[in-house]
């Protein structure tokens, strides 16, 4: 005899993305009004806090400023040991010393599932920490405090975490959504001129394949961005975690259970570039080159007006991007495949399944393709190559396509 038990669960979500400045000034009550929802009565959470050492760093009264915080708040949450200073970037992700760490801390310190785990610090670092709380205790609840303009506009406002293995980025990781975001605007100030910028890559990504009138506000106040402008940042800011929070609530995958990666857009590529350049490139960076390589391709194939495609190039240029590296194409030879191409093999296993690649239309109209032609795509790289050569031909010399 044959049973069958069919099991329905429906799980259900919420927390807060805050922006703010001065997080932790004493005055500032976001970040308690925050964790009130997840406090037992009459009783203080513990709290683990970890830093990027690059934010330690630029702001060297931080570790005191979070531990006094914690003290004047102490019956919101009590502080279990001096704050832990990790490495920034990528290299945070490739050794998982980093996460055992963290874990023996929740373990030393006998946190539970009730405590809080706070992580301040670029993508890399929330991804890291968001792993080693997410797998402690099957989830000690993570606070983000994203310190970089695309943590802040992407990847820390989201549920994905994780860390890097087999040579490939993100092998390791889970989707377990936050307890809250603090996007603190004030970390934004130190940052250098390539981290500012490189951020903006993901907006222009999300304003292309949903949002034009996005992507116009991104093209009229390029210069002002470029320069640093804090209030058209703030604005870049919320409007980009507006449209990437929106997408993870009304998608129906906000864990990507499908094949469908539409906030994948130029990715394919970008993490390629990314172990190519041995993470010389920057995230942010490799994205704005697979936008323009899968827009170029979008406009080779007819799938995108010529108009369109150039002002997709210009504002990229005009926002600081280069839009080729040498990795794209590191032999003379042209009999040499690139190995940018594996990319496409790796983004689809990835996936899971089937390979689902995001291209344009038009300018906010994306849509979803299941194959690539590797011709093509050697044709846009070599459309991208000139480009770059005429906006800066100093920095191509050692590639010869």
């Amino acid at each position: 005899m044959k049973y069958q038990l069919q099991q329905h669960v429906q799980v259900d979500f919420t927390y807060p993305c805050i922006f703010t400045e001065s997080v932790f000034s004493p005055g500032n009550l976001d970040l308690v009004e925050a964790l009130r929802p997840g406090q037992e009565a009459g009783t203080a959470a513990k709290v683990l806090v970890v830093i990027d050492s690059g934010v330690a760093e630029q702001h060297p009264d931080l570790a005191a400023g979070v531990s006094a915080y914690c003290f004047q708040y102490r019956d919101t949450f009590t502080l279990v040991a001096a704050p832990c200073i990790v490495p920034g970037g990528e290299v945070v992700k490739h050794d998982d010393q980093y996460v055992r760490h963290i874990q023996a801390l929740v373990n030393e310190h006998g946190m539970d599932r009730h405590a809080f785990i706070f992580a301040i610090g670029g993508g890399a670092v929330l991804d890291m920490v968001g792993y080693a709380a997410a797998v402690s205790h099957r989830g000690v609840r993570l606070v983000r405090f994203p310190t970089t303009v695309l943590a802040q506009n992407d990847s820390g406002v989201g549920v994905k975490n994780g860390i890097n293995a087999f040579e490939k980025k993100n092998f390791l990781g889970t989707f377990a959504p936050p307890f809250a975001v603090l996007n603190d605007f004030g970390f934004l100030r130190t940052l250098s001129d390539r981290d500012w910028r490189a951020g903006i890559s993901e907006a222009v990504k999300v304003a292309l394949i949903k949002d034009a009138p996005f992507f116009d506000f991104l093209e009229q106040h390029a210069d002002r961005l470029a320069g640093r402008d804090m209030a058209a940042m703030q604005e870049l800011i919320v409007r980009c975690a507006r449209l990437h929070l929106d997408h993870i609530a009304t998608s129906g995958d906000p864990f990507e259970l499908g094949s469908s990666r539409p906030l994948d857009f130029g990715h394919w590529a970008a993490h390629k570039l990314e172990q190519l350049s041995g993470y010389r490139i920057r995230h942010g960076e490799a994205v704005a080159i697979g936008i323009a390589l899968d827009a170029t391709y979008s406009m080779m194939a007819g799938m995108l007006q010529e108009a369109a495609w150039k002002r997709i190039l210009q504002l990229l240029h005009a926002l600081g991007f280069r839009l080729f590296e040498r990795e794209l194409w590191p032999s003379p030879d042209t009999a040499v495949r690139p190995v940018i191409l594996r990319g496409l093999a790796e983004f689809r296993e990835h996936l899971g399944g089937e390979l689902t690649v995001m291209l344009l239309h038009d300018i906010g109209q994306g849509f979803e393709t299941h194959q690539m032609d590797d011709t093509r795509i050697l044709r846009s790289l070599e459309i991208l190559r000139d480009w770059q050569k005429q906006s800066d031909p100093t920095i191509l010399e050692e590639v010869a396509l």
